[in-house]
């Protein structure tokens, strides 16, 4: 759950802490004093788009920090991903996190006491948070929402077949795409097929080897120059062991540096200091006869050959022809080579492999098809059990004769998708299937079907959608959920069992609540109160936790505007006696 969380220099609020905790956290106040700023805060804090029109111009920066305290399976995926981006929790198992915006509009991560990038803070933000707010019901009506949110609610086997689907059809408008862009650009195709196999042809005649222009240029250089190369080694062989054409009592350098040795080792017993140098002598020695016959060698295989200069010549010749074309050298030459041979297999227009491609075309069509169709008897099953789940909690909401329901309808072909046979219909196929999903609701017996930005007042559009967050947390999800004035429009009765049902929530979730409701605010575990401060030159806003007493003024203040009122006092304390039994049942 998120312990804690710190807002500095953003909107209204010029530094305040809201002290968070395990439950229902409720955060009031009246309008214009900076609610909005928190949700805003966590949305910072959790890698959302940044606003720079929203900080303050004192200190010029806003900053928002969390700490995090996560268990179980989303405690190993964030940490895994904290410890591989390069940071790391603390001790005691908590993640700090931070945010911070400058009135220029840059923006700064930091993450397990590491900077970063912002993408960061919001994958970690998609395992711990999800924000619903009034932007999310608009976002809901949407059709494209509506079939996202059942395949999430559907469950993990129907994502894993939602992935296959999507990989399917991938594969399968690739393949599509490839054969129509073979057959429309045909004769550009042979065309740059014919350049590329004349240099091949070229390239095989010459057949380069891997290095050979740099072997046959010191091979080269080594015939150019035999006769030079020739008397510089046969000088120093001479020098080290006496040469081809040294005479018996000619000193060379092995004859010497033994008889200094064997000089030095005579006197060893006097000196110990003679014995060691006498032993460096005989390693000279050593090294001087391997380089004897290290020259001999090469004297051996010294050899000026006219004939094989002059080939050498030639083939130096051909590979300089082809570098000229096709590369700097003949490594690159090689290179060159093998990315024409891909390409000429791309290039290939022939009718057997245009043959080959209409096949694997239809087999991958039938395979996007029948997919499609198991995608959509799944979403049909879950869309009976989610309409069963979210009508149980509108009968909770005060709504206890409307029902929703889930229409799943083969989405109509001949628009801009592609058109496959699916389940025996003809349906327009994408990515996602070949699926419509729209939620309907019924307001009351006898009522139309409609759709539910036709079908719903403000009010219970407020309450659906709160009973499909409920059935969406119920099925699992990040384990902190935020509520910004979800209950817009919302009173009476309604109000009261919204508040029950957020409190039902907080015993499997973190429930942060942002309302304006004191039938909802009764319910919360802890209540927090944001207060405008206007006694300065500037307007600034802080976070305070109510308790006992305050908390009954607050409540009054939000029922009647009055918290001095003793008869608002005596509402609010009945507001929250009612809650505490509510929790205890």
């Amino acid at each position: 759950m998120l312990e804690e969380l710190r807002i500095t220099g953003l909107g209204v609020i010029e530094d305040t802490t809201l002290p968070l905790t395990g439950g229902m956290n409720v955060i009031t106040g009246e309008t214009g004093a900076g609610k909005t700023m928190v949700v805003t805060g966590l949305g910072l804090l959790f890698g959302g788009r940044a606003d720079a029109g929203r900080v303050r111009a004192e200190p010029g920066r806003a900053v928002v920090e969390g700490r995090l305290r996560l268990s179980g399976r989303v405690a190993e995926t964030v940490h895994a991903r904290i410890t591989d981006a390069g940071g790391e929790p603390d001790e005691d198992g908590a993640v700090l996190l931070s945010r911070t915006v400058t009135v220029e509009g840059r923006s700064r991560a930091h993450l397990g006491g590491r900077a970063m990038p912002v993408s960061t803070l919001g994958e970690v933000g998609e395992q711990v948070v999800a924000v619903h707010g009034q932007s999310d019901q608009l976002r809901l009506l949407r059709p494209a929402e509506q079939r996202a949110a059942l395949d999430r609610f559907a469950g993990a086997e129907h994502e894993k077949l939602l992935d296959a689907t999507r990989e399917a059809y991938a594969q399968w408008r690739r393949v599509v795409d490839d054969l129509a862009d073979r057959r429309r650009n045909a004769r550009e195709r042979h065309q740059e097929a014919d350049l590329l196999r004349l240099g091949l042809d070229e390239i095989t005649r010459v057949d380069p080897q891997p290095g050979e222009d740099e072997a046959l240029k010191t091979e080269t250089q080594r015939l150019e120059h035999a006769e030079g190369l020739r008397t510089a080694a046969q000088v120093a062989h001479q020098c080290v062991a006496g040469g081809l054409e040294a005479t018996d009592d000619t000193p060379d350098a092995s004859t010497l540096l033994g008889t200094a040795r064997r000089t030095l080792e005579a006197q060893s017993g006097t000196d110990p200091a003679l014995a060691e140098l006498a032993a460096r002598l005989e390693e000279a020695a050593t090294l001087v006869a391997d380089v004897s016959v290290e020259l001999s060698t090469y004297l051996a295989g010294l050899d000026a050959d006219p004939a094989r200069l002059q080939s050498l010549y030639e083939r130096r010749a051909a590979l300089r022809a082809v570098t000229r074309k096709y590369a700097d050298d003949v490594d690159g030459v090689i290179a060159w080579a093998d990315r024409a041979r891909s390409r000429l297999s791309e290039l290939d227009t022939s009718d057997e492999l245009l043959d080959e491609l209409d096949r694997e075309a239809s087999r991958l069509a039938g395979e996007v098809a029948e997919l499609a169709g198991r995608l959509s008897v799944s979403r049909q099953e879950a869309a009976v059990r989610f309409a069963e789940q979210v009508t149980v909690e509108l009968a909770g909401l005060a709504m206890p004769h409307a029902r929703v329901q889930v229409a799943v309808v083969p989405r109509p072909a001949g628009r801009a998708e592609p058109t496959l046979p699916v389940n025996g219909v003809d349906v327009g196929v994408g990515p996602d299937g070949g699926d419509e999903v729209e939620l309907r609701l019924l307001a009351h017996p006898g009522a139309p079907s409609l759709p539910l930005q036709r079908g719903a007042s403000g009010g219970e559009l407020s309450r659906v959608m709160l009973a499909i967050e409920v059935v969406f947390a119920g099925s699992g999800g990040p384990p902190t959920l935020v509520f910004d004035e979800v209950d817009a429009g919302v009173g009476g009765q309604a109000a009261v069992e919204i508040g029950r049902r957020l409190a039902r929530l907080a015993r499997s979730h973190q429930v942060l609540v942002v309302t304006h409701l004191p039938q909802v605010a009764a319910f919360a575990d802890r209540h927090l109160v944001v207060a405008k401060d206007t006694g300065g030159a500037v307007t600034t806003s802080g976070v305070r936790v109510v308790e006992d007493t305050e908390r009954a003024r607050e409540l009054a203040r939000m029922l009647a505007g009055l918290p001095d009122s003793d008869l608002g006092i005596a509402h609010a304390e009945e507001l929250l006696a009612v809650a505490a039994r509510e929790r205890r049942s």
